[in-house]
Formats: C-alpha cells, sequence, structure tokens
C-alpha cells in the first residue's frame, strides 16, 4: 500500500503562477470538495468544451496539483483527483517583486472565487434546513490592532480550523470556513520597495 498523499502543498513559484488562473483554481476547488471527475463532467460543470478543459487539467497534473486517479476509468475515460487537500501560497513570505505578484495574482483569482461561493451560498441559504442556517455567519469585526496582534489572531483561527477533522454522518456536508482578514482599506500608506 502505497502513503497516502500529503495534506497540503506549497508550490514553487511556477505552480503558484499555473494555479493563478481562475478556471484551474475552480477544477482543483471543486475535485477537493466533490471528489474525482473526468474531463467531461468538470467541461459540463464549468461550461468549458473538454479541449479546454483537459488543457487546464494537464496544467494542474504538471505542477502536482491533480492527477490521474487509476481506481477509476478506463483507456477512454480517465479521472482525474486532488493530490492534496490545502495550498498554502507563502504570499508573506515573498521576497521578490515577481514573487509578489505571482502571489497577489494567486490571492486575487482565489478572493473572486471565495466571492462567488459566499454569493452562491446566500442564494442557497432560504433552502437550507434551519440548522444549517443556524451554523452559518456572514459577520465580521473591525477592532484597532497592531499587524503583529493581527498576525497572532489570523494564525490562532487557522489552527482551530485545521484542528477540525471530518465527520463523515447522514447529516453531515462539507461545510467552507473562509477567512478574510485585513487593514480596512485606505487607512495605511502603501509600502516601497520591500
Amino acid at each position: 500500500m502505497t502513503d497516502p498523499a500529503p495534506r497540503v502543498v506549497t508550490p514553487d513559484l511556477a505552480g503558484l503562477r499555473a494555479l493563478s488562473h481562475p478556471t484551474r483554481l475552480r477544477i482543483l476547488s471543486h475535485l477537493r470538495i466533490e471528489g474525482p471527475a473526468t474531463v467531461t463532467t468538470l467541461a459540463t460543470r464549468f461550461g468549458l468544451n473538454s479541449g479546454a478543459t483537459s488543457y487546464h487539467l494537464r496544467q494542474l497534473a504538471e505542477h502536482g496539483f491533480v492527477v490521474e486517479d487509476a481506481e477509476r476509468g478506463n483507456a477512454r475515460d480517465r479521472w482525474w483527483k486532488a493530490a492534496h487537500q490545502e495550498t498554502h501560497s507563502r504570499a508573506a513570505d515573498a521576497r521578490t517583486q515577481e514573487e509578489r505578484d505571482v502571489a497577489d495574482a494567486f490571492l486575487q483569482a482565489a478572493t473572486v472565487m471565495y466571492a462567488q461561493n459566499l454569493q452562491a451560498a446566500m442564494e442557497e441559504r432560504p433552502l437550507l434546513p434551519k440548522q444549517w442556517r443556524a451554523a452559518s455567519t456572514v459577520s465580521d469585526w473591525v477592532h484597532t490592532i497592531p499587524a503583529s496582534k493581527a498576525a497572532d489572531l489570523v494564525a490562532r483561527i487557522k489552527e482551530l480550523v485545521a484542528s477540525c477533522e471530518d465527520e463523515p454522518g447522514d447529516d453531515a456536508v462539507p461545510f467552507a470556513f473562509q477567512i478574510q482578514a485585513f487593514p480596512v482599506p485606505g487607512h495605511l500608506e502603501p509600502a516601497r520597495g520591500e
């Protein structure tokens, strides 16, 4: 038996650049949440043709984000699955302008996807059972704090969410935690030459 794939991947610059494409990010997210899928299934889901979908999957595979699911399919029908459950970008560790630009492009693509996910969740909210409406939140808090305190709070929130284990069952569903934490726009001078 082979070792299971690592849960987390921290891509190199080329991998992060490849993942910055919004369609690739959506495909990878879909495979992580919904499980393995064929090119045809993904093409239908995202309104693409099979050629474009195959291209995006090849790009994701080239950088180690997805792999063929050898337990499914046949010579005609290839199945793909996510190789990891999480991607860490190292955006905070970017040292060169190129690294910052690539990290920012990835974060921009992720932000658009998160906003779309939140919008879809709010559109579906009226249809949810009461217990799932009660378990969900769209909240914000604004506190005036230094960067060190902000970094500590974000790290503690991430640690808490990461400590949650999947609990499959009849009443269990994928439940998204999206964390957005940032200085309120317009309150900081732009950084120069960091």
